[in-house]
């Protein structure tokens, strides 16, 4: 049996504040599942105060000893549960993870050094040695690092192979190299993490793994550019012989509109008449006009530039004059995009709702009300909102970059024949999303046109299922 240990920062349902926590929560358990009793897929996380009591109550102890790391010997207790045929452990330090907030602490980086070399000792403490640790984003990468440069000499840990995921380049773990030694006990090995004049976790973890994997295969090709790597498309390329490119998928399960029930009334593909009492119902719900003649356009995003919010907010205005239609933001972000979109409604107030929050159940109704969702992103290694919204049966409107252009296909006819998924535009640019909106609006007044693309839209598979299938072959490669 082929063993998979996965060590990241978060996985839902314990604790997560974005797409690792979605992939880490459901893809482990699709790999399971497609592995068809021939694959021990495990989880290691660290135990968070957002851990609810219910779970904890779940856990059994499994080990506790002290981590060295550096002049610090350091508490650590490892938990386990079972969920969905995985075993999740929890990295138990008080110290570390009992916060607020799962990051943004001053410590950040020795928090995470001591989690990622806890998860490789724990591996004798409980005796379970895996075939393959697959690592994930910058908190998780010294746990390659280490792998490779402190413990490969050791018999147990001498035939691990290490795969590393990139899910957002942009943030790397860039430290000073004064604490090299002090933090992180890395003094002997400093041509691995040294980077630009600092120590840079995830080009270390990219030169030590076996195999480098992205989130979506465009995102693969574009992080080995200039313009997608924040630097790093140096260390990509010398190390393209083992980069790949995976699309992430959606758990079909919590998000199913057949069965939500955190919606106003299920449906399905083959009934549409349930998505429009949610449409009804939200309207009801945000003091929005309950028309059922005009489409509602949905943005569920963080409310950043790089998410388009750019050049939606320089289109936005003239679209809510050109075009009769309602649109609902829901998001946090940059201070001067929440004023803009608050500013939006008050100009706006039959037509625009901004729900400056974020509110999972919340975007669940917000996409089952839908009838085209908006997602022009500058960049998007994956993304996984445009897969959620198809699965309800909502139009997307996407940028072609990274996995929005994997995943969303534009929209065109052949012989009477619906092709594609969506609206899609390739440059980034206010004047192609509005026209592509338009387009989609366009569409949707035609109502026997709007039946059969929606069809199609939530029959479109963005399940695990072909990704864990993937991920188990490329772990055969090792």
């Amino acid at each position: 049996m082929k063993k998979i240990l996965f060590i990241g920062s978060e996985a839902m349902p314990f604790a997560a504040t974005g797409g690792l926590g979605d992939v880490l929560g459901s893809l482990p358990a699709a790999i399971s599942e497609a592995g068809a009793g021939e694959v021990d897929v495990r989880v290691v996380m660290p135990l968070y105060r957002s851990v609810n009591d219910t779970f904890r109550a779940a856990m059994t102890t499994e080990a506790e000893f002290n981590v060295g790391l550096s002049w610090r010997s350091v508490y650590c207790g490892v938990k386990s549960l079972k969920k969905d045929g995985v075993t999740y452990y929890f990295i138990d330090n008080e110290y570390y993870f009992n916060r607020d907030a799962l990051y943004g602490s001053f410590d950040d980086g020795e928090r995470f050094a001591f989690f990622s070399k806890a998860a490789i000792e724990m591996l004798e403490k409980i005796d379970f040695f895996p075939d393959v640790v697959h690592a994930h984003d910058w908190q998780s990468a010294l746990s390659v690092i280490y792998l490779k440069c402190k413990y490969s000499q050791r018999p147990l840990y001498s035939d691990i192979k290490t795969v590393f995921t990139i899910h957002n380049i942009e943030y790397q773990g860039k430290y000073d190299l004064a604490i090299l030694a002090d933090l992180f006990e890395l003094d002997w090995w400093r041509d691995v993490v040294e980077y630009d004049g600092c120590i840079n976790l995830m080009k270390g973890a990219i030169v030590c793994a076996d195999k480098v994997t992205t989130v979506s295969p465009r995102y693969a090709d574009e992080i080995r550019g200039a313009e997608h790597s924040h630097g790093l498309s140096a260390i990509l390329n010398a190390n393209a012989n083992k980069l790949c490119g995976i699309l992430n998928g959606i758990d079909y399960v919590y998000y199913d509109p057949a069965k939500d029930d955190k919606i106003a009334k299920t449906f399905t593909w083959r009934s549409l008449a349930g998505k429009y009492e949610n449409k009804t119902a939200l309207q009801r719900e945000i003091g929005l006009p309950e028309r059922a003649d005009v489409p509602l356009i949905s943005i569920v995003s963080r409310l950043a530039a790089h998410k388009g919010m750019d050049i939606i907010s320089e289109m936005v205005y003239t679209l809510m004059q050109e075009s009769d239609c309602q649109l609902v933001i829901l998001g946090k972000g940059e201070t001067s995009y929440e004023k803009f979109f608050a500013d939006l409604q008050n100009n706006y107030p039959d037509k625009v709702r901004a729900l400056l929050t974020y509110d999972r159940d919340l975007a669940k109704r917000i996409y089952a009300a839908s009838d085209i969702f908006m997602m022009p992103s500058k960049s998007e290694p994956c993304g996984l909102s445009q897969m959620i919204a198809s699965r309800y049966g909502v139009i997307p409107v996407t940028r072609e970059t990274g996995g929005l252009y994997d995943s969303i296909k534009g929209y065109w006819e052949k012989d009477g024949k619906i092709m594609g998924n969506g609206f899609t535009f390739a440059n980034y640019s206010s004047y192609e999303l509005k026209e592509r909106t338009q387009a989609a609006i366009a569409l949707w007044s035609d109502e026997e046109k709007r039946r059969k693309l929606i069809g199609k839209i939530m029959r479109t598979d963005f399940s695990w299922k072909g990704s864990a299938t993937k991920y188990i072959d490329m772990y055969n490669t090792l």
